[in-house]
């Protein structure tokens, strides 16, 4: 989450070492693991309480879909479409995103999935779609 490696954790404690004694850096350091369990269990019981207010429909409700880029992942991502490749081994095609906006004559705009699930490549010099009616 925060990208903490061993040599950014040693100068983190230095750091706290100097700024506040060998003397009162233990009390600091357990007041601030309390505080965190204190925090934790702060957003336990209110993830309880959201979920016991929500009613039996959200019993399956996961909280990580809260999470902006799980939601992104979830709501507007396709699942990656796998192809064989010539050596057999699988891999993704495309950049896993669907296209929508399809051209009014019910062909596939450019970059666009068409309607029989083939993709179409966006040319150099191409526009890409667009609808009018989106905007």
């Amino acid at each position: 989450m925060f990208d903490l490696s061993m040599t950014k954790l040693l100068v983190l404690a230095v750091i706290a070492l100097v700024v506040f004694g060998p003397h009162d850096l233990p009390k600091i350091a357990a007041q601030a693991g309390r505080a965190l369990r204190d925090l934790r269990r702060i957003a336990e019981n209110a993830k309880a309480d959201l979920k016991e207010g929500l009613g039996p429909e959200f019993q399956d409700f996961d909280f990580e879909d809260l999470n902006p880029k799980r939601f992104v992942q979830k709501h507007l991502l396709d699942e990656p479409v796998t192809t064989q490749s010539a050596a057999g081994a699988a891999r993704p095609a495309g950049n896993g995103m669907s296209g929508n906006g399809a051209a009014g004559n019910g062909a596939a705009g450019n970059g666009t999935t068409a309607a029989n699930g083939s993709a179409t490549v966006l040319q150099a010099g191409d526009d890409p779609p667009f609808d009018l009616e989106a905007t």
